[in-house]
């Protein structure tokens, strides 16, 4: 059975859900993505030879600044106060290219799903964009949340 959309209203309209009777639980959501490239790219990343700079550091922080961001890009995402937005990126050679996995933490009457999927995207997106010059062929895949804890829905994990 699927459950009704909680951002559409009776008659069909958009709705931002009102969380205000929710208790305040610590909510964590864990998200992941990556970028494939050829090796040579993954191989001028890691050496620290891209002509924008730094690709990796200028990536995590985007994402973590985009975690912030995501209740201005998403029009129905409440405003929330993070408390962690972490973001790694590890370079994966068999891929060949590099994976992201972003956790954002609060506690709070709604998730941070959203939050934890902007800041993988985001880094990925950054990654490309300096990179692009190196390599026009990367491909961003796999953006998914991998693990939930807090509120209502409960725990859960891939």
């Amino acid at each position: 059975m699927v459950s009704r959309l909680t951002h559409i209203d009776q008659s069909g309209a958009a709705n931002m859900v009102d969380v205000g009777n929710k208790d305040e639980t610590d909510r964590i959501a864990i998200a992941e993505g990556a970028v494939k490239m050829k090796p040579e790219t993954l191989a001028l990343i890691l050496e620290g030879n891209a002509a924008k700079g730094d690709v990796i550091a200028t990536a995590r922080i985007a994402g973590i600044m985009a975690a912030k961001k995501t209740a201005d890009l998403i029009p129905l995402c409440h405003p929330l106060m993070l408390s962690k937005v972490a973001v790694d990126i590890t370079p994966d050679h068999d891929l060949p290219g590099l994976h992201v996995r972003a956790i954002a933490k609060l506690k709070g009457r709604t998730g941070v799903e959203m939050e934890a999927l902007t800041a993988v995207s985001v880094t990925c997106l950054t990654i490309y964009d300096m990179a692009k010059a190196a390599d026009k062929h990367m491909e961003i895949t796999g953006i998914r949340v991998v693990e939930k804890s807090g509120g209502k829905s409960g725990d859960w994990k891939i």
